[in-house]
């Protein structure tokens, strides 16, 4: 009998919504970076992007930001573009309870509830882009119109540079 396919909770939600997208799978090994993957994937590092979560001072909230692999978020142009203050990284023993993402699994879509999501603008110059599927090992391909589908979004220009 042949071994069942697996699938994320990101699949599922992208299969119920009938949205086309690529899955890439691949070893994990214990310190690769979102630059590691884009490489093992041979991808362009610029439309493979990572998932960050924020917390913003003035009103307490939590922010997602998807930026490419070999970009750094620009914590004052974030802040910016969600109309806070200033924002800081989430410490990552706090990732799993608030989005139910392990670190370097983390995706925009599928989170245990819905944070304002902004990606960097530059998925826009791509037809499809590649992020975590919500599992170590797991990434999905998708075009940014049909993520808009899924989650709400908008874009600025959050990397440094």
């Amino acid at each position: 009998m042949a071994k069942k396919e697996e699938k994320t909770n990101v699949m599922r939600i992208l299969d119920g919504k009938k949205i086309n997208y690529q899955k890439y799978t691949y070893e994990n090994g214990e310190t690769m970076t979102g630059l590691d993957i884009a490489t093992l994937l041979n991808q362009d590092p610029n439309q493979v992007f990572k998932t960050l979560v924020t917390f913003g001072s003035k009103t307490k909230s939590y922010y997602v930001f998807v930026i490419p692999v070999n970009g750094e978020l620009d914590l004052k142009a974030a802040a910016k573009a969600v109309g806070e203050k200033s924002i800081e990284m989430i410490k990552q023993k706090d990732l799993l309870p608030l989005t139910g993402y392990m670190h370097g699994g983390c995706s925009p879509i599928g989170m245990k509830r819905f944070f304002v999501t902004t990606i960097h603008e530059s998925a826009k110059n791509f037809d499809t882009i590649i992020f975590s599927a919500g599992k170590i090992g797991y990434q999905v391909e998708v075009a940014p119109a049909d993520l808009e589908k899924v989650i709400r979004v908008s874009y600025a220009p959050i990397i440094e540079g």
